[in-house]
């Protein structure tokens, strides 16, 4: 399956070239699980291989996309998703106190999520919006967006351009080791939460009233 999708995705690149490139990373970042990082490693191979493009246009379009995508994934996840979670959160037991602890964690330790999110394939597609959901600093994403965004690109782009179809061996397995600690992660920050709930509602709320 794979072998296919990694067919079709090269074959849009020889097509389209870095508009190619741009559109799927542009939209995987905004929220809509596309082959972006595959497209990134395909098109870096293919100009490495046959010289039809070029490796600095390749890394500054899937850049461009990154940043670009994530920004229009944060502002939406800004306008809706936080009257979103507000309104069906209690559903799922995300109470008002909760959503507290989620904005003070994010305003915390958003930035990591967010530039390490880059090199996670899930993360990549929401963690932007979860950013904005929970009320990220705009001017803290950018930067941390946009450092995020050229080092991915670069690592990503030189390492397709330099290294060729090894690349793709150990990318998927990075990617899902990525994801596999993430989520590991949220399980301790949830135990956490519910440890000390309380204690982290009271300086929650302490934290955001004196914003």
């Amino acid at each position: 399956m794979e072998s296919f999708l990694q067919a079709d995705v090269t074959e849009l690149i020889v097509k389209f070239g870095y508009i190619g490139v741009f559109t799927l990373i542009f939209f995987e970042c905004a929220g809509i699980p596309l082959p972006g990082e595959l497209a990134l490693v395909s098109a870096a191979i293919f100009a490495g291989t046959t010289g039809q493009m070029k490796i600095e246009f390749v890394v500054a379009a899937a850049a461009a996309a990154a940043i670009l995508g994530d920004n229009l994934g944060f502002w939406f996840g800004r306008r809706y998703g936080f009257d979103f979670l507000h309104r069906y959160g209690p559903y799922i037991q995300l109470t008002a106190p909760r959503l507290k602890i989620g904005q003070m964690l994010f305003d915390r330790h958003g930035g990591k999520v967010v530039f390490l999110g880059r090199f996670t394939a899930l993360l990549r597609a929401y963690a932007a919006m979860l950013a904005g959901a929970n009320r990220f600093s705009p001017r803290r994403f950018f930067l941390w967006n946009a450092s995020g965004g050229v080092t991915w690109a670069a690592i990503y782009g030189l390492g397709g351009f330099y290294f060729g179809q090894s690349v793709t061996s150990f990318a998927g397995p990075i990617s899902l080791g990525l994801l596999g600690a993430a989520v590991v992660a949220i399980v301790v920050i949830l135990l956490m939460v519910k440890r000390h709930e309380r204690r982290w509602i009271a300086e929650a709320n302490r934290a955001l009233s004196a914003e």
